[in-house]
């Protein structure tokens, strides 16, 4: 762009030839009317300022209008990340107000407690115990805390626990299975295989589970769990055909059936193969002639019958 400013004109100094005669009638003349005089003798210059380089606040400053100002675009990979975490961000936004609006929210409050698999209580008493969880949110309650409301009911061993919306809390019970009657006084004590008691009947017939004479109180507490532990890992219908039980030592447990046939188990190891040769040994077809009164499976290999 071609500048605006005018040169300057500044004569050149004369340089006196050593052999121009002084006193010059013409030289005189041209100094004194201030033209310059003689071809070859002033010589007419031109120059222009030229900025200095530009000061770093001088790059700052924006430019005049008009100017033209190159804008490089910003890089793909830069956009595209930025839209996928602005993407990500805007969606756990949403996630969490809807799990803050499930978990609070007053229009998923419990009132309604379902029960299931119970015998030994009832679903009156299960749902009296977790009396205290009504209105509270089912994402709220927890397997915990279910439990430890229903641990006075001796008879529950563990739960399973469902929440269906919008206002029911499913609860499974899983009771402790008893496998002997301890008589005390005129009634039958139902008790498990850890000994804990379960329920109380006047029938011991009602019950369909052998006796233990005397509970652990008469046979000590090594015997009885011996003789429970054994009972414990027989199925109900080779249970339900048993009278009694009894143990002279912790390897010498003896079963009664109601026919008044006697089983020898033993010691408690290896109980489940007993328990399956036992049942195959009873379901064997009888003889008459020549009747069972003993099966031995102290040794379940090698089982007796005689």
């Amino acid at each position: 762009m071609p500048s605006s400013r005018r040169p300057t004109y500044a004569p050149a100094k004369r340089t006196k030839r050593p052999d121009a005669p002084s006193g010059n009638g013409t030289d005189a003349a041209a100094q004194s009317s201030g033209m310059p005089g003689g071809a070859g003798n002033d010589v007419i210059t031109a120059s222009r300022s030229i900025p200095d380089q530009a000061s770093p606040q001088q790059l700052k400053e924006p430019k005049a209008a008009g100017a033209t100002v190159l804008a490089f675009p910003e890089p793909k990979g830069r956009r595209r990340r930025k839209k996928v975490l602005l993407a990500v961000g805007t969606v756990l936004v949403l996630v969490a107000g809807l799990l803050a609006a499930a978990v609070y929210s007053p229009m998923l409050a419990m009132r309604t407690i379902s029960v299931t698999g119970t015998r030994l209580v009832t679903p009156a008493q299960v749902q009296a115990a977790l009396e205290p969880l009504r209105g509270k949110p089912l994402p709220q309650i927890s397997d915990d805390d279910v439990r430890g409301l229903l641990g006075s009911l001796i008879q529950v061993k563990s739960v399973s626990v469902e929440a269906r919306p919008p206002s029911t809390l499913a609860v499974a019970v899983h009771e402790r299975v008893p496998v002997a009657l301890v008589k005390q006084g005129e009634q039958y004590q139902l008790v498990d295989v850890d000994g804990i008691q379960l329920a109380t009947t006047d029938d011991p017939a009602s019950a369909s589970l052998p006796v233990i004479d005397g509970g652990a109180g008469a046979i000590g507490q090594d015997l009885f769990r011996a003789t429970a532990a054994v009972l414990g890992a027989l199925p109900a219908d080779v249970l339900a055909k048993l009278s009694n039980a009894s143990a002279q030592s912790v390897d010498a447990v003896e079963l009664k059936l109601v026919d008044g046939q006697t089983i020898v188990w033993g010691n408690a190891s290896e109980k489940e193969l007993k328990a399956k040769v036992l049942a195959a040994l009873l379901k064997a077809p009888a003889d008459p002639k020549n009747p069972v009164r003993v099966y031995d499976v102290s040794v379940p290999r090698h089982p007796v019958t005689r």
